[in-house]
């Protein structure tokens, strides 16, 4: 008996910490999906704007969402996470509201405005650029 209670304490102990299943970015970060076209990019480490969108786009593409000129927009800017408790996440769609969908073009990087958005070949770009100055370090 005690040999079992020890296994299912191990067996919880190992149990992944995200609760819903999650999707991790090339750059490591958790996208954790909320619903078929919008999802939430988990901000544990206090990540530049850039990563957060690199792993946005990085889902869009592997979920398969991305599409000729297709855009990200924020639904929600970076804050408490609606998905994991104790950390702040950003939540990002591919198929905006009218007033998202009518907001202007982004070129800057910023996750802290509803409505901002980035093509998704823009957004991806960032995903180069990381690893590149990650791997230049060594």
């Amino acid at each position: 008996m005690r040999l079992s209670f020890t296994f299912v304490i191990c067996m919880a102990l190992a149990a992944p910490v995200l609760a819903a299943p999650a999707y991790r970015a090339v750059n490591w970060l958790y996208v954790v999906p909320v619903s078929a076209d919008t999802f939430e990019v988990i901000d544990d480490r206090g990540e530049s704007a850039r990563a957060i969108w690199c792993a946005a786009a990085d889902y869009v593409r592997a979920a398969g969402l991305d599409g000729v000129r297709k855009r990200i927009y924020i639904v929600e800017p970076r804050g408490p996470s609606k998905t994991q408790p104790n950390v702040k996440a950003v939540m990002f769609t591919t198929n905006p509201d009218e007033e998202m969908a009518n907001t202007p073009s982004s070129y800057s990087v910023s996750v802290n405005r509803r409505g901002e958005n980035l093509g998704v070949g823009h957004a991806y770009n960032f995903c180069v650029s990381l690893l590149e100055e990650r791997f230049d370090r060594f």
